[in-house]
């Protein structure tokens, strides 16, 4: 990305002690430090963003490729009748197997209303 060499980065360290001064560099570092780390985040937002992005067109491309190869093979392989099919999906119970046993799903009445009783110890007034 930045290719800055060794000696180059101790010349502007030297540079910027001489300018800002030693007093001043540690918080003058600290705000470059802040807004590099600003611009950083913006760049990944920017990147996640265009990354989505292409992520989203790929998935719609490959979306229409099988929905062309589906109707290909839909074409190639027509559908049969409906008892037929039916027939085909229904599946055939071994003699050995017990039937499913179906249950009812249980009424849930709402929980009484819950009035507190008066305390003993309080005084009508």
């Amino acid at each position: 990305m930045l290719d800055i060499a060794p000696s180059e980065f101790l010349l502007v360290a030297f540079v910027a002690l001489v300018v800002i001064g030693p007093k001043d560099l540690p918080k003058a570092m600290r705000v470059v430090g802040y807004w590099v780390g600003k611009a950083r985040g913006v760049a990944r937002s920017f990147r996640q963003g265009f990354d989505n992005m292409v992520r989203e067109a790929e998935l719609e491309e490959m979306e229409k490729r099988w929905a062309a190869e589906n109707a290909r093979i839909m074409a190639e392989h027509p559908a049969t009748s409906d008892a037929e099919s039916q027939a085909a999906a229904e599946p055939v119970p071994a003699e050995d197997e017990a039937p499913p046993v179906m249950v009812e799903k249980p009424v849930v009445a709402p929980a009484p209303e819950h009035h507190p009783a008066p305390r003993p110890d309080s005084t009508p007034s």
